[in-house]
């Protein structure tokens, strides 16, 4: 059995992390571990590359679609054969796929290129899967995708039953995500982290793995020992002052502010850390005395 697991960040600390990935720092203080051996995640990377393949495809084939529709236009239009070439732009707000075909028509036509450029633009008519074409600079040509399109048509060459789909693997993936602790308020990057550890769990489905999802709600644990430790020994509240606060609006944003000051203190004082804790811990479990 396989296992993964897709963590929350501390206030003040680190982000959330997706192992293997450089887009996301793993702080030294998380407890999140990566339980599965390389090899699983050779498999998660092959279908990370099948995907991008298959992103490319489309792309590829949607670039050879406006090539054809230019060199179509431009022979009913100019009366003149054209040798059309396409690229991808250097900035996405160029656009998907440039052509610099009206550059060169300019010498056949003897006409300035950002002219035969704006009415080839304005004439062409729609092409599938083609959102928008601008005239840009001297006379490119710049088009712009259909994005709802385009992932459409990614996901029909994609679907399970092509040829290319991965077929069932032996075995289970357990991908543990989300997981808040109870002692503080939620917030965006929980949300993150459940779109991180969803969308991990549909790409190992998609490779033929069997994905079990695991979200561990956390009830007792060091964490919510140190905000009782926060409210009561360093704050020197009473039992009933605290009930009363957790009548109040946005009592887990207290406790979130607790939890790391209470985190700080503790990191300078390890010895008292683990008294405290040990007793705290100790009391809540066997549900006595105020720390209850």
């Amino acid at each position: 059995m396989k296992s993964f697991n897709i963590n929350t960040y501390k206030k003040g600390g680190g982000e959330a992390w997706f192992s293997g990935s450089p887009a996301f720092a793993r702080p030294p203080s998380m407890r999140a571990a990566l339980l599965s051996p390389p090899s699983h995640w050779a498999a998660l990377s092959y279908t990370l590359g099948f995907l991008a393949a298959v992103r490319r495809l489309v792309y590829y084939a949607l670039a050879r679609r406006f090539q054809a529709a230019l060199e179509q236009f431009i022979r009913r239009r100019y009366n003149v054969p054209a040798d059309v070439a396409v690229s991808r732009p250097p900035r996405l707000e160029m656009g998907e796929i440039a052509s610099p075909v009206c550059l060169q028509l300019a010498k056949q036509l003897k006409r300035a290129p950002r002219q035969i450029a704006q009415e080839v633009a304005a004439e062409i008519g729609p092409i599938e899967g083609i959102a928008r074409v601008e005239v840009a600079g001297a006379g490119y040509l710049n088009a712009f995708l259909d994005r709802a399109a385009f992932w459409r048509e990614a996901l029909r060459e994609s679907a399970p039953g092509k040829a290319s789909a991965a077929p069932k693997r032996p075995g289970k993936v357990i991908v543990e995500h989300t997981s808040i602790n109870p002692n503080k308020a939620a917030h965006i990057g929980h949300v993150r982290n459940a779109v991180l550890g969803d969308t991990m769990a549909r790409i190992l489905r998609y490779a033929g793995n069997s994905v079990q999802i695991q979200n561990y709600i956390d009830n007792t644990g060091v964490q919510v020992a140190d905000v009782v430790i926060a409210f009561l020994r360093m704050e020197q509240r009473t039992p009933v002052s605290v009930k009363m606060l957790a009548m109040e609006p946005k009592f887990d944003h207290l406790c979130w502010d607790l939890y790391a000051k209470a985190t700080t203190y503790f990191s300078e004082d390890k010895a008292r850390a683990a008294e405290w804790r040990t007793v705290t811990l100790k009391a809540i479990e066997e549900a006595r005395g105020e720390d209850a």
